[in-house]
């Protein structure tokens, strides 16, 4: 092959994996943001259907007699992992996300996420009850929940909706700590709540962490009948965490499969056009099958994901 052939294939080859990098950067802005809106609208419906039972098995609420704010809500199971916990809304930052259980990346993939699963990070108390509740999201990617939650926002309410009640907490502070740093989900004797995201945005070297303490709550009454578990009140459940406040990773197999698709779609649509004689066939080739080579790329990317910071 001739030197200017060599630059020639070499410089195309450059010119695609720039293509698929661009291309993957806007996955990750907007094409994210468009499976994390499914997901919410699955995750709402069915903690609608929740909600609507609870009120129906409960029709009052009553409310708690704890000095200085009402009572937090009895310890129960925690739910399984990518269940709706409840609803979490930030009035001044435009939160209304439906949170999911774990922290795993198929789980930030929905929405925020509670720490509740071994082997994930901390394992913190549901939403209400006592202790410290940790909840991470995305910062910038699949619809990038906690996008503004560097914003000041002391004391602004955060209302968490769910089977056992409202309970509404109000911000007292922030801090910025590296992902490893599991110290800020020490458990509390207070109900508290701490979010956690990356910092800065587009960045996943530190993590923002938001602190609020448990304001007012209004139980539904048939919260306020439950047995609680064997986790006494107070307390925060907590495991050793490997992977700090990351979550948990993606797993390289999928990505390596999708990335084997879409090198064998691109040869295909390159060989099948090259056999063509006429310009205009050739375009049209190209065309079509760049169409499909797209859509594989699409579970490509997907798939790659996952294998970023769980809270980027």
């Amino acid at each position: 092959m001739r030197r200017g052939q060599l630059t020639g294939a070499l410089g195309r080859v450059l010119l695609c994996v720039g293509t698929v990098i661009l291309l993957f950067v806007a996955y990750q802005l907007w094409g994210t943001s468009l499976a994390e809106s499914h997901s919410q609208s699955v995750l709402r419906t069915e903690l609608d259907h929740e909600l609507g039972r609870a009120d129906r098995g409960t029709g009052t609420t009553t409310p708690g007699t704890t000095p200085g704010g009402d009572a937090p809500a009895p310890t129960t199971a925690q739910p399984a992992e990518g269940r709706p916990v409840g609803l979490l809304q930030i009035p001044k930052i435009g939160v209304d996300k439906v949170i999911v259980e774990g922290t795993a990346t198929t789980d930030l993939r929905q929405g925020p996420g509670h720490y509740g699963i071994a082997g994930q990070g901390p394992v913190t108390p549901l939403p209400g009850q006592a202790g410290n509740v940790g909840i991470a999201g995305h910062r910038t990617t699949y619809g990038g929940p906690f996008y503004n939650l560097n914003k000041r926002v002391r004391g602004a309410p955060v209302v968490i909706t769910t089977t056992q009640g409202v309970f509404t907490y109000k911000v007292t502070g922030s801090q910025i700590v590296s992902p490893g740093d599991v110290a800020v989900m020490d458990a509390t004797t207070t109900p508290e709540l701490t979010l956690t995201t990356c910092t800065p945005r587009f960045s996943a070297s530190s993590r923002l962490v938001v602190h609020a303490t448990l304001a007012s709550s209004r139980l539904s009454a048939s919260a306020a009948t439950t047995t609680p578990t064997t986790v006494p009140s107070g307390a925060s459940p907590t495991v050793s965490p490997a992977d700090g406040l990351a979550g948990g990773q993606g797993d390289w197999v999928p990505p390596l499969w999708w990335g084997c698709a879409v090198l064998v779609a691109g040869a295909v649509v390159w060989f099948v056009a090259r056999r063509r004689s006429t310009r205009a066939v050739r375009a049209l080739v190209y065309g079509a099958g760049g169409v499909g080579v797209l859509v594989v790329l699409f579970f490509f990317f997907g798939a790659v994901s996952p294998l970023l910071p769980a809270s980027f």
